[in-house]
C-alpha cells in the first residue's frame, strides 16, 4: 500500500516510520524545505506542497491511502479555513480526479469539537458543539471527509503529547487551573491511524483517539510532583482563572470546556494501546527529569 501523507508532521512522521516499517510506500507532504528535509531524515520519500495549491497537489504520487494531518500552524480561523477546510477539499479534488484514485482517506481532527460537557462522558454519538471560530472551522472539515468521493474516516484525536511535548513544567511549576485532561500519546495517535488503513475498519465513521483514562489536571499534577520528586505545584479554580482578566474570549471558553473521551469503540476495533494511561506515557518524560 502506498499511503500519502499530507502534513507529515508531529503525527505523521511517527506513522510514516511504522507504515515503512511494515513495508507500505510512504510519501510525506510538507511545504517547507526544513519540512521535507524532517521527512527525508525519517526514511520516507518527501514532497514539498502547499494542500491549499492545486498545482503543488498534483505533484504528489498516485497513492491507496490519503492521511490529512495538516496544520495552520497555530494561527486564526481564516488561516484554519484555508489549510483545513480548503486544503481537504483540493487534495480530494484532484485525486478523485485521477485514473488511480485512492481507496481511503482520514482526516485527522481534534476531540475540541465537542464543546463543553461539564465534565460528562463524550463518544462518537455524542453531538458536536464547537464554541471557537477554530473548532467550528475543524467541524466543517470533517463534514468534508466523510462526504468525499473517497471512503472517509475522521480520527478524532485528544491532546496529544510525547517526545517534545510533555511539557512537564506547565504542571510541576503551575499554577494548574482545574479541569479535566483528555490524551492521548503521539505514538498511539499515530498507531491507531495506521491500524484504521492496515485493518480497513470505519469507512464513513468518526473515531474518537483517546487513552482511556480522562485525567483531572489537579490529581495529574500532584502525581507528577510525586514522580518527580518536588512539591506539588500551586493550584487555582477556574472561577480564579478567569478572575485574573488576561484571556481572551476564546480562552476563556477553553478554561470553561470540561468533557471525558470515551476511547471505548476505538478499543472494540481492536487497537491496543502502547500507552494506555498517562502514567505509561509520561515515565520517559519522568525518568528523564529525575536523571538530570
Amino acid at each position: 500500500m502506498r499511503v500519502s501523507i499530507l502534513g507529515c508532521g508531529y503525527v505523521g512522521l511517527e506513522l510514516g516510520r511504522r507504515l515503512r516499517a511494515r513495508g507500505h510506500e510512504v510519501v510525506g507532504v510538507r511545504r517547507s524545505i526544513e519540512g521535507c528535509e524532517a521527512i527525508e531524515e525519517a526514511g520516507l520519500d518527501a514532497v514539498r506542497a502547499d494542500v491549499t495549491d492545486p498545482e503543488a497537489v498534483s505533484r504528489v504520487p498516485d497513492s491507496d491511502a490519503l492521511v490529512f494531518a495538516a496544520s495552520s500552524g497555530g494561527r486564526g480561523a481564516e488561516e484554519a479555513r484555508e489549510v483545513y477546510v480548503e486544503g481537504l477539499r483540493t487534495v480530494i479534488e484532484d485525486f478523485s480526479a485521477r485514473e488511480r484514485s485512492p481507496d481511503r482517506l482520514i482526516y485527522t481532527s481534534s476531540t475540541g469539537v465537542y464543546g463543553d460537557h461539564d465534565g460528562g462522558w463524550v463518544d462518537e454519538e455524542t453531538q458536536i458543539e464547537p464554541t471557537t471560530e477554530k473548532t467550528h472551522v475543524l467541524a466543517e472539515a470533517e463534514r468534508v471527509a466523510l462526504e468525499s468521493t473517497i471512503d472517509g474516516t475522521v480520527a478524532r484525536f485528544a491532546g496529544l503529547y510525547g517526545p517534545e511535548r510533555y511539557r512537564l513544567e506547565r504542571y510541576l511549576e503551575g499554577p494548574v487551573t482545574e479541569g479535566y485532561l483528555n490524551m492521548v500519546h503521539r505514538d498511539d495517535a499515530a498507531g491507531a491511524v495506521r491500524y484504521l488503513l492496515e485493518e480497513d475498519l470505519a469507512r464513513g465513521e468518526v473515531v474518537l483517539v483517546s487513552d482511556d483514562e480522562p485525567a483531572e489536571k489537579w490529581a495529574f499534577a500532584d502525581w507528577l510532583a510525586e514522580q518527580c520528586g518536588v512539591e506539588e505545584p500551586p493550584k487555582r479554580t477556574k472561577e480564579e482563572r478567569l478572575a485574573e482578566g488576561d484571556l481572551s474570549e476564546a480562552a476563556c471558553r477553553r478554561v470553561l470546556t470540561s468533557k471525558r473521551c470515551s476511547n471505548a469503540k476505538l478499543r472494540e476495533l481492536g487497537y491496543e494501546f502502547e500507552y494506555p494511561t498517562f502514567r505509561e506515557g509520561y515515565r520517559e518524560a519522568v525518568e528523564a527529569y529525575r536523571g538530570r
